[in-house]
């Protein structure tokens, strides 16, 4: 988390010890939650950046300085914060900047806090250390410091706890007890998925190698990835997501680990997979299934538009970063560029993009509107219009081939002339086992879903 303020021309001497009382003496007045200091080897620490000594007279143009940086540092225990010392430390010449001088200063403390909202879940609390870091940005001296807030956040477990009147431990055996479920059948998903997967695989070099050897000629692409079913290749992504994201929960739920950021990643990008799979039962009806079937088309495509589109968008960015970089605010650095002209695609804060253009030279105020108004043009009217008639005509495309028929390919002639002769239904006394029981002639079949 990182917020960003300015202060004009602030007394030094009042700045730092103002900070310095909010943060030390009057934080159980201003902070809600349940903070404190850490007792063991923390405390608050003040640090400066300054040039060496030197002299400036701005009056008569005179600048006489050493630009080799000292950095000096001050600290402050825990203990201290509240007693005589910290008056006598206030009052040092540590205190005394020269703006002229002065880079930055950075005042870092560790906090510790409990956060008691997991009870109301029935979960057990978590503990957490707060590395905050406060910077006074002078570099620019400009008159103004701009004012950092830096805060990093690790969860701990708890050292001693204790909940009376509570059913925490016994709801998180049942929880720990569904993880472990969810990673079983996962488990069991993926190996089926990754069996059907090299089944198929073996299937497609078997098929290959007969039709170099029948017909002296290689089977395309397009026929080869007819034995790959796509969405089992989801399925076994999502599967090793969610084993891998269900074991990171329930260590977490241990209070073994801390890895929130990477779990609720790994898990939610299963669960989109899991709700994207849904749609393959979807293309069991026909209306459902000209969607999938022309986005299947279209995905290559689109994917070659947007390459040499991406190519276009990249010039805008490097251009509007070079160029209008110092005279707005959207064109700093390049992510913020490329997000910028990304909300000027979708028609979003156009206005707010013209207007805040600093009209400080003309010729750049001049090349910004051509610069927008080309980009808008260019991407709105073209480029997207291109990009939906390429999905359109691959829609037109499928509703053809629904009425007329697919084109029929290598490999579907290969079903219609030997698909008949490879099935073969055997008596066995034992019906009840026949779905686990597999022949060895049966690899001589040829299954395309």
């Amino acid at each position: 988390m990182k917020m960003t303020t300015a202060a004009a021309y602030i007394h030094n001497r009042m700045l730092m010890i103002a900070f310095f009382m909010l943060l030390s003496r009057q934080l159980k007045n201003i902070s809600l939650g349940t903070l404190g200091y850490e007792h063991e080897g923390s405390g608050l620490k003040i640090c400066k950046q300054q040039y060496k000594k030197g002299k400036m007279l701005p009056s008569n143009d005179t600048l006489n300085i050493d630009v080799s940086i000292e950095t000096e540092c001050i600290f402050f225990k825990p203990q201290e914060l509240a007693g005589t010392k910290a008056e006598l430390k206030l009052n040092s010449s540590f205190f005394n900047l020269e703006f002229y001088r002065l880079i930055q200063v950075e005042i870092s403390f560790k906090l510790k806090g409990i956060a008691l909202q997991t009870i109301h879940a029935r979960e057990l609390p978590d503990c957490y250390a707060f590395q905050n870091t406060i910077t006074f940005n002078n570099r620019a001296h400009s008159g103004k410091i701009k004012v950092y807030f830096d805060s990093d956040t690790d969860i701990e477990e708890c050292k001693d706890w204790h909940i009376f009147g509570s059913v925490l431990q016994k709801n998180t055996q049942y929880i720990l007890v569904f993880d472990g479920f969810v990673i079983l059948s996962c488990f069991v998903s993926l190996i089926l998925c990754t069996r059907s997967i090299v089944l198929a695989l073996r299937l497609q070099k078997r098929f290959v190698n007969y039709f170099l050897e029948k017909h002296k000629r290689h089977v395309c692409h397009a026929d080869r990835l007819e034995f790959i079913n796509g969405w089992y290749v989801l399925v076994i992504i999502s599967d090793v997501m969610t084993i891998i994201g269900s074991i990171l929960k329930m260590e977490i739920k241990a209070k073994n680990l801390t890895s929130y950021d990477v779990c609720s990643i790994l898990l939610g990008t299963s669960t989109l997979f899991v709700w994207v799979g849904v749609i393959r039962y979807l293309g069991y009806f026909q209306t459902y299934n000209v969607l999938i079937l022309t986005m299947q088309a279209s995905l290559p495509k689109v994917l070659r538009f947007c390459c040499c589109a991406g190519m276009i968008y990249l010039g805008y960015t490097f251009c509007g970063w070079i160029v209008l970089g110092p005279y707005h605010e959207k064109f700093e650095d390049l992510n913020t560029v490329a997000e910028c002209l990304f909300s000027l695609v979708n028609g979003d804060d156009m206005f707010a993009t013209f207007a805040q253009i600093q009209q400080k030279s003309m010729l750049v105020w001049v090349f910004s509107r051509l610069y927008l108004y080309s980009f808008i043009s260019l991407f709105i009217y073209m480029i997207l219009s291109l990009f939906i008639a390429l999905i359109t005509d691959s829609y037109d495309t499928i509703k053809k081939y629904q009425q007329s028929g697919f084109p029929v390919t290598d490999l579907h002639e290969f079903l219609k002339d030997h698909g008949t002769a490879g099935f073969r239904k055997e008596q066995t006394s034992m019906p009840l086992m026949c779905c686990c029981k597999r022949q060895q002639s049966d690899d001589n079949l040829i299954l395309i879903n």
